[in-house]
């Protein structure tokens, strides 16, 4: 509990106790009893009725139909007499078999509040005794019975609410409301009994124990109605949860950044959801959309996904559809809060320049608004595959940079003020260990499909000139490439590194580098088994695994990459005190007949320092080279094999 709340308690409880304490002084200092006898039974017949008690939904509490004898007395007893019932009935009610025992600050305030609900109810019969009616009457009676429960259960409300951070009035409404009609059953029962006294005498109030068994009875059935909703409701909200926590893992299954991401997305925005006092709904619905705003990307290629380096425009394109399939997605569960418009929103922009239907300001709903901004500050502080994580400074004041343009700068001026608290929060929060599916398992049956198998080429289109400028190029290339080849034919002590010393000659004739690396795939691992260039000593010492970094991408995924970023290559900069220039990453796959054996990759100074030509004349070399490469591992084997026997 926040010092404020507990301020606000401290200061309500105690202003309840002194309401009391002043009540029970004056009431005492009044006492007087016109029939000991009938306060007597009336006491004892309170006492029984507190037995009768029922459990309130949605709060820790219960509920008897005691209040039925402090109408009694508020009609027939003197107010010390009245006040003296309402006490005992409700110490009876905390400690006649309880579920569990109460804190003395609990039963302080229960004890409070019923004191001053009890004796406002009797100013207010006597003020219309006195001042309205000029004598008895029900109306009286009514206003006395609807005084007793507005003062009750208000005083219960707003002490739940402050305690448990819940608003009064839905407190009162979900836990209080109900019982009104049984206030006015139980006036109408003490309006009976009261005339029933008048003309026989007050020994007919024994046959109040039977309307007070069905009062309890009632209770107890409404009570159970509601209990079996609550349940119901309460299995809709786990089977939403659980098919939350199945889409969710059908993200991760497709991005292993997510699960960390997602978490640290919802500590984020629940907590601006609040400041910005969302609706229970909006909050809700936002709490999902903070897990679950990816699962479009299901529909999005996973080498595009996962791929280390600027997208292409066909490739981003690709991506912009997930937002509208997420949203598809998500129609389908029928959630009972808004998570769609969310999801479908994710991507706009405070201006109207994002994506998919260009909404602008306010038009965005404010999950999505709190949304993108929370999702891109966490992204820029993350490790992504295409760059290192941003400091946390660095990466707040590139979003404050975009308030008002890509944000709503109301949302980004609370995330501003909060972002250090909130990652403190956040870091503290682990995820629970996300269920393992089996994402790397090898299956074993399953011949090609019946179409076959194809590989796809995408085409530029070129001038004439420059096809033919290229094809020129393509053709110099690969000549050269041949020239290591048949050299390699003729030497039977070349190494692997010689072939590929020999052919990052003939590459930079044609495109020029700072850097080369040739990696070597060994039992899931790229090893650097020939460098040449700028950092030389950096790229020696790497070990990237398979599909980590830019290579290790560019060997699972089979697919070149074009002016990636050398930094995320697994080890390279890990030591802060190193530093290199090179900026821009060109890598493509070698492969021979029998699948992926290395990795070439060229490394520039400078952003976007290779072209899409570049690429394409490399790939043309890589063609030859990789089977070469498979041909000299083989025989290199097959030497080692037969020298050994």
């Amino acid at each position: 509990m926040t010092g404020v709340r507990t301020t606000a308690v401290r200061a309500f409880i105690a202003a309840m106790s002194l309401a009391a304490s002043l009540s029970l002084f004056y009431g005492f200092a009044h006492w007087h009893s016109s029939d000991t006898v009938k306060f007597g039974a009336y006491l004892l017949a309170a006492l029984f009725a507190s037995s009768l008690k029922v459990t309130l939904p949605g709060i820790e509490g219960n509920l008897s139909v005691n209040f039925l004898f402090t109408l009694l007395g508020i009609l027939e007893l003197s107010l010390p007499e009245t006040l003296c019932i309402g006490l005992a009935s409700t110490l009876a009610q905390f400690y006649w078999r309880p579920v569990r025992r109460p804190k003395p600050v609990q039963l302080l305030f229960n004890l409070s509040q019923v004191t001053v609900s009890s004796a406002v109810a009797y100013a207010a019969y006597r003020l219309m005794v006195l001042k309205v009616l000029h004598g008895p009457g029900h109306l009286a009676l009514l206003v006395a019975a609807i005084t007793h429960f507005a003062c009750n259960t208000s005083a219960m409300s707003t002490i739940i609410g402050l305690t448990e951070s819940k608003p009064i009035r839905k407190v009162w409404n979900d836990s209080y409301l109900w019982s009104f009609p049984y206030y006015m059953v139980g006036a109408a029962t003490a309006g009976l009994i009261h005339f029933l006294n008048a003309h026989i005498g007050w020994q007919s109030s024994l046959l109040v124990l039977p309307p007070i068994y069905l009062m309890y009875r009632s209770y107890r059935l409404y009570l159970g109605k509601l209990e079996t909703e609550k349940r119901h409701a309460e299995q809709v909200s786990k089977l939403h949860l659980r098919t939350i926590e199945a889409l969710a893992l059908a993200i991760e299954a497709k991005d292993e950044n997510t699960a960390e991401h997602l978490q640290r997305v919802r500590v984020y925005s629940m907590a601006l959801a609040k400041e910005l006092r969302l609706s229970e709904d909006e909050t809700e619905a936002l709490q999902a959309a903070s897990v679950l705003h990816d699962i479009g990307k299901l529909a999005v290629p996973e080498h595009i996904i996962s791929k280390p380096g600027r997208l292409t425009p066909e490739e981003f394109e690709k991506m912009k559809i997930h937002p509208i399939v997420g949203a598809e997605i998500l129609e389908r569960v029928n959630f009972p809060y808004p998570v769609v418009p969310i999801v479908r929103a994710h991507h706009e922009k405070w201006d109207g320049t994002g994506y998919p239907y260009g909404l602008s300001r306010e038009a965005i709903p404010i999950g999505a608004r709190i949304l993108a901004a929370v999702d891109c500050f966490d992204a820029l502080a993350s490790d992504r595959q295409y760059r290192k994580a941003l400091p946390l400074d660095e990466a707040m004041a590139k979003v404050v940079a975009d308030a008002d343009k890509a944000f709503d700068p109301h949302v980004v001026e609370i995330l501003q003020r909060r972002y250090l608290e909130l990652e403190k929060l956040a870091t503290e929060q682990t995820p629970d260990a996300p269920a393992k599916l089996s994402t790397d398992i090898k299956v074993e049956r399953g011949s090609a499909p019946a179409a076959g198998f194809a590989k796809s080429e995408e085409t530029q289109m070129l001038t004439a000139a420059q096809r033919a400028d290229l094809t020129t190029m393509i053709s110099a290339a690969r000549n050269a490439a041949r020239e290591v080849i048949e050299l390699k034919k003729h030497s039977s002590f070349l190494r692997l590194e010689d072939v590929f010393s020999l052919a990052a000659i003939r590459v930079k004739q044609f495109v020029p580098y700072d850097a080369l690396a040739a990696y070597y795939l060994r039992e899931e691992i790229l090893v650097p088994v020939f460098v040449s260039g700028e950092n030389f000593q950096l790229f020696s010492n790497l070990r990237i695994p398979l599909g980590e970094g830019l290579s290790g991408w560019v060997a699972e995924n089979h697919k070149a990459i074009l002016n990636g970023n050398p930094s995320v290559e697994p080890g390279y900069l890990n030591d802060t005190k190193k530093y290199s220039t090179l900026r821009s990453a060109l890598a493509v796959p070698l492969e021979g007949a029998s699948g992926l054996s290395a990795v070439l990759a060229l490394y520039r100074a400078g952003q976007d320092a290779f072209t899409a030509d570049d690429l394409k004349i490399v790939e043309a070399v890589a063609e030859d080279i990789g089977p070469a490469i498979e041909t000299l591992t083989m025989h290199k084997a097959n030497a080692a094999a037969a020298a050994s026997k």
